[in-house]
């Protein structure tokens, strides 16, 4: 059965309306990372960094774990993904910002992709309104399932990224 998401508030749409934050959100999906981890990851500098890690703490998409010891003995906070994202509606007047903010996201992350690994097709189609909805539902059923499923640490991790745009 599909979640049935909440819209966002203003404040998340704002944390999610960025590609680096939704890249950041993504990367501690399924392992803690501290903020110079996230740095190196995403070739950005440290600080700059550590003000998308608090603003994704401050509305709830990451959370800190427990302190630890860096290399050098200083003290660093790794930080974790809630999934809050995924039980957000973002169809509201904040939808074309953070499309754009996700299609920023899936670029870079393209970009760093190893394209041999990397499977892609494209499909258009002329159906009705109503069938465009049936496809969509049963996507998103999809999407869900795979989401539910319990997670394999030994696995390989996956990501996908769906778009779905009327074609001119």
């Amino acid at each position: 059965m599909p979640l049935h998401r909440r819209p966002s508030t203003e404040a998340e749409a704002a944390a999610l309306a960025s590609g680096i934050r939704l890249r950041i959100i993504r990367l501690t999906s399924f392992e803690a990372m501290t903020n110079k981890e996230l740095a190196a990851r995403l070739g950005r500098d440290p600080a700059t960094t550590l003000h998308h890690v608090r603003r994704l703490v401050d509305t709830g998409f990451l959370v800190p774990q427990e302190p630890r010891r860096g290399a050098r003995g200083a003290k660093e906070i790794p930080y974790l993904s809630t999934g809050l994202s995924w039980q957000l509606d973002n169809d509201g007047a904040d939808a074309v910002v953070v499309n754009e903010a996700m299609l920023e996201a899936y670029l870079a992350e393209m970009a760093e992709a190893d394209l041999a690994g990397t499977e892609t097709t494209r499909l258009v189609v002329q159906v009705d309104a109503g069938e465009v909805a049936e496809f969509k539902r049963r996507l998103d059923e999809l999407l869900e399932e795979f989401e539910a499923r319990p997670r394999n640490p030994a696995a390989k991790r996956t990501a996908v990224y769906v778009s779905v745009y009327p074609s001119r």
